[in-house]
């Protein structure tokens, strides 16, 4: 594995546990700042549209500069962002922390995988982009359980200077370990912006948002549906975060091993049983080993998805990846979005905590539809360059 990857990997620990942290602390910073927990929600909400907004727009600002520079630059950024949550006095202040940490979220995950796919082998690219996010789901498995723990036993603002310093140490592996990487040549805005008149990348970020977006809908409100309808203590929500983050790193290696031979199988395979859980862990909510069940398997299919949708983005570019792979990353959290709004809604509607379950099977089911709906315009599309093998027709 070249070092570089680990050097991605380490910056993608830092985003990824301050990424997820907020779910686990949402009833204390809600309780802190004295608003409901469906407001508290718009910290997950403003912080996944700070990257939809943030990926495109960093990404095209950080054109003219090398990757490595723009990596350097982005880690920066998430410092800053993580600090200013860290200190905030007042709720407004707290969610222009996490939008401002957010902007370097989209554009890192963005480059970070066409630095990865340029690290190996066409057959390993996959692979690579799974080992580069392998990083994001042990934040999962250590980061932010032990950031849930410390904001539960210290203080959430305290949770939020220890991810600053994390992604110092993700700054400074990326300086050490990243290497010096020239802006391609030839490489010109309007160049990466012809991408998006493939119909292909488009489903393909369709997809993104629906299916991640299942994943956050359940997820985002996970410490009051596990401690209000389960009946889990308050400290239990930390090994319950453990649990998603598990599922998450075993997600994470099979759709990296299998998105490299069976793409599109794969996503059936997830997005389909991604649904069938969401859905059933509307009931399996109301029982302590159910509930915990339900919890390794949505991180486990969810995040199967996330190579082989990244890996489709990169190869539906044609050799304009850059932009397509950032906006892609800022579609994943479109649905992280959009599912957690949803998810406040149907909390706020009276519908429970387990509502927002019954979301994410609509938007896993409709993420599904749609990889049959690719699958089948491309069987139905000639490959690039095939019309140049028909022969001409003879004139007489």
């Amino acid at each position: 594995m070249p070092l570089a990857l680990l050097a991605l990997a380490i910056g993608a620990f830092g985003i990824g546990t301050t990424e997820f942290v907020i779910m686990g602390l949402l009833p204390e910073i809600a309780g802190d700042y004295g608003v409901s927990i469906p407001t508290a929600g718009l910290l997950v909400t403003g912080y996944a549209l700070g990257v939809v907004i943030g990926a495109p727009l960093m990404t095209v600002l950080g054109n003219r500069i090398s990757r490595k520079t723009m990596l350097i630059l982005l880690m920066g950024l998430f410092v800053v962002g993580n600090l200013l949550s860290a200190l905030a006095p007042s709720f407004p202040l707290m969610l222009t922390g996490r939008i401002v940490t957010s902007l370097a979220h989209g554009a890192f995950f963005g480059i970070g995988s066409v630095v990865a796919a340029d690290l190996v082998a066409p057959d390993k690219k996959a692979g690579a982009i799974a080992t580069m996010f392998t990083g994001l789901t042990i934040a999962n498995i250590v980061g932010v359980p032990l950031g849930t723990f410390i904001g539960q036993a210290v203080g959430w603002r305290t949770t939020f200077a220890v991810v600053a310093a994390l992604g110092v140490v993700g700054l400074l592996g990326i300086v050490r370990l990243v290497p010096a990487m020239p802006r391609p040549e030839g490489a010109r805005l309007r160049g990466e912006l012809t991408a998006f008149r493939n119909p292909q990348v488009l489903l393909a970020m369709a997809m993104t948002v629906l299916g991640f977006g299942g994943v956050f809908a359940a997820i985002t409100y996970i410490a009051p549906m596990m401690t209000r309808v389960a009946g889990y203590s308050d400290g239990a929500v930390t090994w319950l975060l453990v649990l998603f983050g598990v599922g998450m790193f075993l997600g994470n290696l099979l759709g990296g091993r299998y998105a490299d031979r069976k793409l599109m199988p794969m996503l059936y395979t997830t997005l389909g049983g991604l649904a069938v859980v969401l859905a059933l862990f509307t009931v399996f909510a109301h029982n302590k080993i159910l509930a915990a069940i339900a919890i390794l398997l949505v991180g486990a299919l969810g995040f199967a998805t996330v190579p082989p949708l990244q890996k489709r983005v990169l190869d539906q570019a044609h050799g304009a990846p850059t932009l397509a792979s950032a906006v892609n990353i800022g579609a994943f959290n479109l649905g992280n979005a959009l599912a957690a709004w949803l998810g406040g809604l149907v909390i706020a509607a009276g519908l429970g905590y387990t509502a927002p379950n019954w979301v994410g099977a609509v938007l896993a089911a409709a993420a599904l539809v749609l990889a049959f709906w690719s699958a089948a315009l491309e069987r139905r599309t000639p490959a690039p360059g095939a019309a140049a093998v028909v022969p001409a027709p003879v004139h007489h």
